[in-house]
Order: structure tokens, then C-alpha cells, then sequence
């Protein structure tokens, strides 16, 4: 007699991405499904927005807030209320518009008459100081309709956010939704006294969307991936819901933020939720984990998973020997099921570089299993996600490629990698070139010397139109304590070519590292604003370094020159972790003077300002020459 087939749904919790479904469903329903597996998935992140952002939404919203006639009211939900019909009559077109179904409407949200305007607004007051009496044009000229729309339409969704975060969740963000209750949390109580509060709005609404999805499916077994802590929190609720409904159910949590801080999980509560709790690539732990659902596999047969025992109460963890799919095999992601067309093209940020994170549907895809040079100090090289490299051939992901565009009726791709590999790039671009398909890509880099021009020119003739890769400290001393195998003027070159090549490049900057004294933050900022200057890099974040307890830093502080703070008892997340630098740089104030310069310099503002201009104290000045990038890139010419 044979086991009873299982049915599984890929759920992707509150809150992702709203401009395109996070890939991590589409690649284990892909995966899933050739294995002969009954899969199916769900975005229930957007369907909580499409949900709560309706005019149905609203009118909960504003119904909510007047049964609490005593609690104070903030700006924003004052100006809602007043503004409420104006509102639910532009709230379902605007959203129809984001979607493009319906982008006659840019002319009226273009002309600044048809949405009402909140405090979001206001940050148009910078542009109109600088820029005259329209505060757009410099970005979308005379005929960026389009554009200026969706970015106003942005501004005004935002603005609904902050209302909905002030009178009904405090915890709401598009993004970094109740993120503090899980990242770096060494215990599970607050999550675990957030999920005992009574259910708020959102939580009803998420609620309601997941029990339904559950209904719709009748799955078996219920998968649900939290890649960021922000995404923990709403995880939690949808399984504490299903758990509720259908405790036969088999609930199980995985993802990025599993992989990075559950690592030594040892809180049995966590599994009052979630049944099972997987690390790392999920593929060889799903079919072991659907074998032992079915009764053909015992529990001390399952991979990288942890449980809680039955008699002790206490996780467990377990993981029998068997070798990882191979990056080769693991299949073709598919996005069948999520409502591509309902995803929402906003545009926050008006650099054109910048913008593609959060503008457009894309379809995600990896060129390559973990990273090819796995040195870096300040990253996780400890773990699968980066230590396990493994490459498919250029046949095998174009054919990935052709059948994703098939499925979706899209030439869009973000390849996700850590750092896509130049070698596979460059037989990818090969491959797409000689089978004539035409896609547009952008990606992760490492900026090293094997990015020539020429090899530049040829990714922008298979269709890349932007790169990502990380500059972090712009220091040489610091680039070499990193281990990060680049120099600022190799960075100036390579970002120079793809430049020229018609590439559009953003750099990830990074401060606060190991010994980073004053004088080398004030350098790196010059040799960023060098950078803007010769048209190298077109945008850049500069993210403050957080030592995590896998990283080279966290392993061997001594090597760095810090000393770790302990870090407190707890049985939850385990991954940040303090140190003590004996340089003393209060880090946090020079980054208000960064993120302002950064800001600025992707606008075209600023670029011949003496960086010290930036900082609202005294800092020393420069010790780079002033012309160190261009003398750099024409000793190359």
C-alpha cells in the first residue's frame, strides 16, 4: 500500500516586496513539482496590502479609529479623517494605476490636483528649493508622465502607511514590519507576549487571508519562509492561525532569517507555532521532511531540521547525512499562482539606479549556489548560503530563463547571488546571444579585475542594464583588513567600464567597520563623491557593519583589533553581537552626514561640496587628492 500523497502550500509572509513576489516559493514549488509533488503557493504580503490599502480597508481604518474617541490623534490622522473622502474616492484607482491597469491616470495624479497630500509630501519642498517652482522636473523632465506619477502615487501610499502605523498598529511598516520583536532577539517573549495580545486590524486581516488560502488548498503540510525579520512576526501569526483551525495541519518555517539567527534555537514555544523548523538550502530537507510526513521516513532520519520531542519537550535537533541537490538539479522556479498582475511598481527613490528595487516585477533567479570568493570578514562565510559554491552550466539556466519567460510573459530578471561569478556570467551572456533571447538583467558583483571592458560591453549586449556590488569601506587599508580583494581604483575602473558599457552601477557602502577611525570614514566619503564625480558609480547605501556571530569578525575578533561583548542568555535568535572598538568613532553620528551626502550625490547635488559640508561637526579634512579618481581611470586609458 502506498503512502498518501502529500499537498503542500508555499506561503510568503508580511511583509517582502511589494513590486514582485520574494523567490523563495516560486524556487521550492518549482522544485517541489518536478519531484511529482502536489505544490501550490501564496503572497499573502500582498494580499495584506491589496487588502487593508481598499477602499474597504479604509473604511475599517477610519472606523477604528473613532471607536477610540479618547485616543489622541497624531497630524497624519487628523489630516486623513479630514481628507477621508478624498481619499476613499482616489484610494482604488491609484492602486489600479501602481499596477499599471490603468495608466491614462497618470495626467491627474501627475498634476498634483487629484490625491490629497500628507506630511510624505513635504520632502518635494527639498526638490522645490533647489530646483524652482517644480520640484520634479529635474528628474522627469517635460515628458516623464509616467514616472512622476508613480512617484507621487508613492509618496501618497506611504503617507496611508504612516496613518495605519499611528492609529491602529504601531509595528506597520511596507518593509520592517514589527522587525524589532525578532531581529537579534535573544528571547522569544516578546514575540511571544506580541502574539498572546488580542488581534488588531492587521492581525484580522492577515487572519482572514490565511485561512482562506488554507481552505482554498487543503494542504497538508503548510511551508511558510521568513527571509528578514520583518517578516517573522506575521509568519508567526498565520501559523498560530492555522494552528487554531486545522492543528492536524503541518506547519513549517524556514528562510533566510532562519538560516542566520534560529541557528541554535532552543525555545520550545517557538514550536507551539511550527512543527518543524529547517536550515539552510530547503530541497534535501523538504523531500526528507515529506517522506517522514507520509510515514517513510522516521523523525531521526530528517535533515537539518529541528523538532520538539514528544516526551521531553525540548528541541531537538536533527540531521542525518545526505548530500545537498545539487544546484544543477534543483529545477526551474515557478511563479504559477501568485497574481503577477496585482503586484505594485512603486517608486520611492528617484534615482534611476536606486529605483529598481522597488519599480517593476522581476523575475528572480540565481546564477550560482553560494559565493566563489567567500573571504569577506564581515559576511557569514560559515554558512551553506555562502560557503556551499556550486555553478550550473550557461545551457541550464538560459533553458531556466526561456521557460520562466514562457510562464510569466516577462524578460525582466534579478539574479539574486551573493556575487554572481564573472566566468558564468560570462557564458550566460554567451548563451543568450548565440540563441538570440532577449532579456533585460541586472545583478550582484564583485567588482574585481575580471570585469574588463570588453567583458562589460558583452553583458550589456545580452541585456544587463544595472550592477550592485559592494565598495563597502572606500579604504584600502580597510578593503585589505576585509579580505575583500579589491582596491578603490580598481573599484574606479571596473564601475567606470560598466558605466561606459551603458550599465547603470550602485555601490553598497559600508562604516563603523574594525578600527575605522574618523580620518578613513571622511576619505571614504571622498573617494564616494570622487566616484559620483567621474561617473563610476550612479547610486549607493552606506549600511552601518553589524558583527554577526558567523562572520570572520565574530569568530576571530582578535584578528580585527575588538574585543566581543558577551552576548545575553536566551534561546532565540543568535546573530548580531557588540564589540568594543578601542578607537572610540561615534559611528551613528557620522552616518546622518553619509546617508545625507549619499542622498544628495544620487541626485547630482553637491558633487564639488568639501565632504566636511555634510557633517554637523568637526571633522578633519581630506587626506585624498583631489583628482585621485580621474588620474586612476586615465592611467588605465
Amino acid at each position: 500500500m502506498s503512502a498518501a500523497p502529500v499537498r503542500v502550500l508555499a506561503l510568503i509572509p508580511p511583509m517582502t516586496q511589494l513590486n514582485t513576489p520574494y523567490p523563495s516559493t516560486a524556487y521550492l514549488t518549482g522544485f517541489l513539482r518536478a519531484q511529482g509533488v502536489q505544490a501550490v503557493q501564496e503572497d499573502l504580503a500582498l494580499a495584506l496590502v491589496l487588502q487593508l490599502f481598499s477602499p474597504v480597508g479604509l473604511q475599517q481604518v477610519r472606523a477604528h479609529i473613532e471607536a477610540e474617541p479618547d485616543r489622541p490623534q497624531t497630524a497624519r490622522v487628523q489630516l486623513f479623517l479630514s481628507q477621508f473622502d478624498r481619499y476613499l474616492a482616489t484610494l482604488a484607482p491609484t492602486m489600479a494605476f501602481l499596477q499599471g491597469r490603468d495608466l491614462t491616470l497618470a495626467h491627474r495624479i501627475a498634476s498634483r490636483q487629484f490625491l490629497p497630500e500628507g506630511p510624505r509630501f513635504e520632502s518635494l519642498e527639498v526638490y522645490l528649493a533647489e530646483e524652482g517652482e517644480d520640484p520634479l522636473a529635474w528628474a522627469f523632465g517635460a515628458l516623464g508622465q509616467q514616472d512622476r506619477a508613480r512617484h507621487l502615487a508613492t509618496l501618497y501610499l506611504n503617507d496611508l502607511a504612516d496613518v495605519l502605523r499611528d492609529a491602529v498598529d504601531p509595528r506597520f511598516e511596507f518593509v520592517r514590519y514589527a522587525e524589532s520583536l525578532a531581529a537579534a532577539q535573544p528571547t522569544f517573549d516578546p514575540l511571544a507576549q506580541a502574539l498572546a495580545d488580542p488581534h488588531n486590524l492587521v492581525d484580522r486581516t492577515l487572519h482572514a487571508l490565511t485561512l482562506a488560502a488554507v481552505e482554498r488548498h487543503a494542504p497538508t503540510v503548510v511551508l511558510v519562509s521568513v527571509p528578514f525579520p520583518g517578516a517573522v512576526y506575521a509568519a508567526f501569526r498565520m501559523a498560530q492561525s492555522i494552528k487554531a483551525q486545522h492543528p492536524h495541519t503541518v506547519t513549517v518555517l524556514g528562510g533566510g532569517f532562519v538560516n542566520t539567527e534560529l541557528r541554535e534555537l532552543a525555545d520550545p514555544r517557538v514550536f507551539d507555532y511550527f512543527d518543524f523548523v529547517t536550515l539552510d538550502a530547503g530541497e534535501r530537507p523538504l523531500l526528507a521532511l515529506l517522506e517522514h510526513v507520509q510515514g517513510r521516513r522516521s523523525q531521526q532520519r530528517l535533515v537539518r531540521t529541528f523538532v520538539r520531542d514528544a516526551d521531553s519537550a525540548a528541541v531537538r535537533w536533527i540531521n542525518f547525512a545526505e548530500p545537498d541537490v545539487p544546484f544543477e538539479q534543483v529545477g526551474t522556479p515557478t511563479w504559477d499562482g501568485l497574481p503577477l498582475q496585482h503586484y505594485l511598481s512603486l517608486l520611492d527613490m528617484l534615482n534611476p539606479m536606486h529605483r529598481l528595487w522597488s519599480d517593476g516585477r522581476w523575475n528572480k533567479l540565481t546564477v550560482a549556489h553560494g559565493c566563489y570568493w567567500k573571504k569577506c570578514s564581515f559576511c557569514d562565510v560559515s554558512l551553506d548560503y555562502i560557503s556551499r559554491y556550486e555553478t550550473a552550466s550557461a545551457a541550464t539556466l538560459v533553458d531556466r530563463i526561456e521557460a520562466i519567460v514562457a510562464e510569466t510573459g516577462q524578460t525582466g530578471f534579478h539574479f539574486v547571488d551573493e556575487a554572481a561569478p564573472p566566468k558564468s556570467l560570462k557564458a550566460l551572456a554567451q548563451e543568450l546571444q548565440q540563441r538570440g533571447t532577449s532579456i533585460s538583467w541586472w545583478g550582484n558583483i564583485r567588482f574585481e579585475k575580471s570585469f574588463t571592458p570588453e567583458l562589460c560591453q558583452q553583458l550589456a549586449d545580452s541585456g544587463c542594464i544595472a550592477i550592485s556590488g559592494g565598495l563597502e569601506v572606500a579604504s584600502d587599508r580597510l578593503l585589505t583588513l576585509m579580505k575583500k580583494g579589491v582596491s578603490v581604483e580598481q573599484v574606479a575602473r571596473v564601475t567606470r567600464s560598466l558605466t561606459d558599457a551603458g550599465i547603470l552601477v550602485h555601490a553598497y557602502l559600508m562604516y563603523g567597520f574594525p578600527t575605522q577611525t574618523v580620518q578613513d570614514t571622511v576619505d571614504a566619503l571622498e573617494y564616494v563623491r570622487q566616484l559620483f564625480e567621474n561617473g563610476c558609480i550612479q547610486s549607493g547605501f552606506w549600511h552601518r557593519f553589524v558583527c554577526t556571530v558567523h562572520s570572520p569578525v565574530g569568530q576571530h575578533p582578535e584578528d580585527y583589533g575588538v574585543t566581543l561583548v558577551p552576548l545575553p542568555p536566551g534561546q532565540f535568535a543568535r546573530n548580531d553581537i557588540a564589540f568594543r572598538d578601542p578607537s572610540g568613532v561615534d559611528h551613528d553620528a557620522l552616518g546622518v552626514g553619509l546617508k545625507k551626502a549619499i542622498y544628495n550625490y544620487m541626485h547630482g547635488i553637491g558633487l564639488d561640496q568639501d565632504v566636511r559640508n555634510w557633517f554637523d561637526f568637526h571633522v578633519p579634512k581630506t587626506t585624498v587628492k583631489r583628482h585621485h579618481i580621474a588620474r586612476a581611470l586615465a592611467a588605465r586609458a
